[in-house]
């Protein structure tokens, strides 16, 4: 180390957070350390020119009046806005956010030393009270929404803090740091004086630079479409980077009944071709968000999504299907006297008469759509259908609603009134939606078994993984920036080389929209109010994800009160009916109950419920069949008869207490010989004296004895419990699984041959079923033991394939005594 050179000794200090551990390992890099180029240089280096200063200035100690001048002309940025912070920090003067001692390290000297040349590079420097230029940029930021002539602080004022004084936040931790974009949505003509300053606008925050550009002023509400156009069009002059997105044009539409000037700048920048997309084809796909989500039913959005049609009309079918909706769910026009006169009334002044059997059809399976008579009413009165027509519409859109899960109450009402349609529903369930082993995607597809979803008895209380992944997918793509983090601006120290200016200017696309944004249904308001409600010095959130937005509720697929279709087949058709069996068939694939082999096939875990079932006594059916063709048990209790014995064998019974008062009486079955049986000790006369002590004595005699005979002949009997159904068989079901995975590994590691053995994963359903099995063993062998006695030998259900071995209770310890062969 002693013959390095002084420059390799200054790239290692370089490197260091601190080096005075090492400078004080040798003389010689202690006196290099002594060097003011090398201090100057080391904060230059590692802290980039735009922190160079502040960094420096927090280490008084190693500060030096050549050190400070070699800082200043080897470039380290210096605005009057440092130099200010810096004086009112030394001399306690006012309160800005460095909490730390920071310069107050400094001797007074070099701090004198400092003060002197920083003042010198400008012609004044205010050190009053609320005179900084933080302060003004901070008051220009507040004023932004009012008008122009109640701001105090005017443009001329800021533009002279950026160009000649080279205002900049100097630190990261600067509150001032994360206002500079919206600084540029309300005066783009800032951008150049920022940029020279060294700012630099990622272009992940453009949405959020032009959502505050269209923001709705509340103290303003006069006509601002012409400052809209002006700050666009100048922003993107000065940048061809920043153009305004679908998402934000999409947003602005959400809001075009209240915040008209927002809304009309955009119908103009669209007409003028000066966005990147057509305007028309974004209304049409923010209308069609709505076809199955909660917001249709708004007030608010009714008006919002007419106000937008009437604008852009479109052919869409999806659009047609939202307008349809908008006019039966306003102003609760199926419940009123006349429905088909106001129906009528509604749909005409958007233009979407005469409706057609489809338009029916796709109304009343829609999922905030509960009531069918308004609709019959009209399609007879106004589209003049037969009976039979209308019949028809009415089965294709109570099997259409099978699939629906929120559709309980229509189905109720559509049978209640057309009985008809009980047994149609029953037929189409079983015959189209039954689903059997063979109907399952292959055990080795390991995707399209996590994927694979029942059409029946779906959980719609959260979206399915398909619509999860795109929205997610979605959320990724339109990833913005909220107005609150910590990293907006970043110099060129911290910007990647295809992050920075080398990225081109976006040209409109024909096919592939992403990169303009992905459509969403909040509105403007709402998502600035979530970029500014995240804390000041958090890291800003890198994204957006559409289904978790502000109004979580406007975008769930079904109404507020619902009854979910299985429960309306459950409470309709018979427990053991064909109907119930293929629903719940459906609900153990999709999750909402369980059935093994078919969860087994796709590889999910069973629901707890089905294990807390089978723990309080569950009935055992092998499979669906054995499930309807079984009956239910008989209500009446049998009358007890006499045994006729035979020579054959039977199997001896639990004997019965009698109820009757007196001394109890066991019949015990005779045995299966020509001896006569044993009396019982009941029948033996007895000859006590009443009201004494040896009566009570010889009853507990009579009670112990039949304890003891009822003991013995539970030991014999030989009767499978379901708790021991389930045991037995889901063992086999463990052990066939445990095969699978052993054959899978081989697979796998004669594929790819490597070091040791390699580690497979198991599926859900496998770890479950090792975890749940145990507890129902152990359940099953305390019952056992409770009934036949401590004594009650442990039945065995582990095969050899079974993969549980090492949770298997050793009943008997391995011979350690070492042999000796002779």
């Amino acid at each position: 180390m002693q013959r390095l050179c002084d420059e390799v000794i200054e790239l290692i200090f370089y490197e260091l957070d601190d080096p005075t551990a090492l400078t004080l390992t040798s003389k010689h890099f202690h006196n290099v350390s002594q060097d003011p180029y090398v201090r100057a240089h080391y904060f230059l280096n590692r802290y980039g020119r735009m922190d160079a200063m502040f960094w420096a200035l927090g280490r008084g100690k190693i500060m030096s009046d050549k050190v400070i001048d070699i800082l200043i002309s080897s470039g380290a940025y210096v605005s009057r806005y440092l130099v200010q912070v810096a004086i009112h920090h030394y001399f306690r003067s006012a309160n800005h956010f460095i909490k730390t001692a920071w310069v107050r390290n400094m001797s007074i000297p070099v701090f004198a030393h400092f003060m002197k040349v920083a003042c010198g590079l400008f012609d004044e420097v205010p050190l009053g009270k609320n005179e900084d230029d933080g302060y003004f940029f901070a008051v220009f930021l507040k004023e932004s929404r009012l008008p122009p002539d109640m701001k105090s602080t005017k443009w001329e004022t800021v533009r002279d803090i950026f160009g000649k004084y080279k205002f900049i936040p100097f630190s990261m931790k600067d509150p001032l740091m994360v206002q500079l974009p919206i600084a540029l949505a309300i005066e783009p003509r800032l951008l150049p004086y920022a940029e020279a300053n060294g700012f630099h606008m990622d272009t992940k925050y453009r949405d959020f630079v032009f959502r505050k550009m269209f923001e709705k002023m509340a103290l303003n509400n006069g006509e601002r479409s012409d400052d809209i156009l002006r700050n666009v069009r100048e922003l993107r002059r000065l940048d061809a980077r920043m153009f305004l997105s679908r998402t934000v044009a999409a947003e602005i539409c959400m809001e075009s009944k209240s915040n008209e000037s927002a809304y009309r700048a955009l119908k103009i920048l669209d007409r003028t071709k000066e966005l990147l997309f057509d305007l028309s084809a974004v209304v049409a796909e923010l209308i069609k968000l709505f076809v199955n989500t909660r917001s249709i039913t708004s007030a608010y959005t009714i008006n919002v999504l007419r106000h937008l049609y009437a604008d852009f009309p479109s052919t869409d079918p999806t659009v047609r299907i939202v307008m349809l909706l908008t006019a039966c769910l306003s102003d609760n026009v199926l419940v009123q006297p006349n429905p088909s006169g106001t129906l009528k009334s509604k749909l005409e002044p958007l233009g979407l008469l005469p409706l057609t059997r489809k338009d029916i059809v796709d109304i009343l399976t829609n999922p905030f759509v509960e009531k069918h008579s308004a609709l019959v009413d009209f399609a007879k009165d106004e589209m003049n259908l037969s009976s039979s027509d209308i019949k028809d519409i009415l089965q294709e859109v109570a099997v259409k609603c099978l699939k629906i899960g929120s559709k309980g109450k229509t189905l109720k009402k559509l049978v209640d009134c057309h009985p008809y349609l009980h047994a149609v529903l029953q037929e189409n369930a079983v015959q189209c939606y039954a689903i059997n082993l063979d109907d399952l995607p292959s055990y080795d597809d390991e995707e399209a078994c996590a994927t694979y979803e029942a059409p029946l008895c779906r959980d719609f209380n959260t979206s399915s993984k398909a619509t999860r992944n795109s929205s997610v997918a979605a959320g990724l793509h339109s990833a913005e920036p909220n107005a609150s983090g910590d990293a907006i601006a970043t110099d060129g120290r911290e910007m990647d080389e295809d992050e920075s200016g080398n990225e081109g200017p976006v040209q409109a696309e024909s096919g592939n929209t992403s990169e303009l944004g992905i459509i969403g249904q909040d509105t403007l308001s709402s998502m600035i109010r979530q970029d500014e409600m995240a804390p000041t010095r958090s890291r800003r959130r890198s994204f957006y994800f559409s289904y978790f937005g502000s109004d979580t509720t406007g975008k769930l697929g079904y109404p507020t009160d619902f009854i979910p279709v299985g429960r309306w087949v459950k409470e309709r058709y018979p427990v053991r009916s064909a109907m119930a069996a293929t629903f719940l068939t459906h609900a153990v694939i999709n999750n909402n109950t369980t059935h093994f082999r078919l969860l087994a096939r796709l590889g999910k875990a069973p629901n707890w419920c089905l294990y807390h079932e089978i723990e309080n006594g569950a009935e055992f059916y092998f499979s669906e069949e054995d499930y309807l063709s079984k009956q239910p048990p008989a209500t009446e209790p049998k009358r007890c008869s006499k045994v006729k014995v035979k020579s054959k064998e039977t199997s001896p019974t639990i004997p019965r207490l009698s109820t009757q008062a007196g001394p109890s009486k066991v019949q015990v079955s005779p045995r299966a010989t020509k001896r006569r049986p044993r009396r019982s000790a009941a029948a033996v006369m007895s000859y006590v004296i009443p009201d004494s002590d040896d009566e009570a004595i010889v009853e507990d005699d009579d009670e112990n004895a039949v304890v003891v005979l009822m003991t013995m002949q539970a030991k014999k009997r030989k009767v499978e419990s379901n708790l021991q159904r389930w045991v037995k068989h889901l063992s086999v079901l463990l052990a066939e699984e445990q095969k699978k995975y052993k054959e899978k590994r081989k697979r796998l590691e004669k594929s790819a041959p490597s070091e040791g053995r390699r580690r497979v994963a198991k599926s859900e359903f496998h770890k479950s079923l090792m975890v749940n099995l145990r507890s129902l063993r152990k359940l099953d062998l305390d019952k056992r033991k409770q009934l036949y006695g401590p004594d009650a030998a442990e039945d065995d259900y582990f095969t050899e394939d079974d993969g549980d071995d090492e949770y298997r209770e050793r009943t008997t310890r391995a011979n350690k005594r070492r042999r000796v062969t002779t």
